[in-house]
């Protein structure tokens, strides 16, 4: 009597994992056709093309300062320079967070403007935001430095052998 011996792992049930053309039918999503589809695509391209995040980080950052600097515009005004700082600092980082996208070349310069109106933000209105606005500043100008263009994929590197 001849008797096979069989390993425990031999015994548990593999897995089965689908072939390449599976998986790459299974991570492929529908794209949406039509106006909804097109709206989307331009959108991406648009975010991907420009430092968008650096923009978004920024512009956040300079509506909460704005926002919290408490006073009407018109208290703003007759107390002078105090009063109005935070307005000036808020839209201006608004402003440095919007003119990189329509001029993504000029990221650099704007980013660092940014930044720069955040950390000034502490001092001249409440506290820059509360912190809050001024943190946020100074993470979308940071952002908005190091964005850099995305490099198209050439494919796979092609392995070297050592002859």
């Amino acid at each position: 009597m001849t008797t096979s011996h069989t390993e425990p792992q031999d015994l548990l049930p593999r897995p089965a994992t689908p072939g390449p053309s599976r998986r790459r039918a299974a991570t492929r999503r529908a794209r949406p056709t039509g106006p909804l589809g097109r709206a989307w695509r331009w959108f991406r391209a648009f975010r991907r093309s420009r430092p968008f995040w650096g923009g978004v980080w920024l512009t956040l950052g300079g509506w909460m300062i704005l926002r919290l600097t408490l006073a009407p515009v018109q208290t703003a005004v007759t107390t002078g320079f105090n009063g109005i700082a935070g307005w000036l600092v808020g839209g201006g980082m608004i402003l440095c967070g919007l003119i990189p996208w329509a001029a993504p070349s000029q990221r650099y310069t704007f980013g660092v403007i940014g930044t720069i109106l955040a950390v000034v933000s502490l001092v001249t209105s409440n506290m820059g935001g509360f912190l809050l606005g001024m943190l946020f500043g100074v993470v979308g100008g940071t952002l908005m430095v190091a964005w850099g263009k995305k490099k198209p994929n050439r494919g796979r590197p092609v392995a070297r052998t050592g002859r």
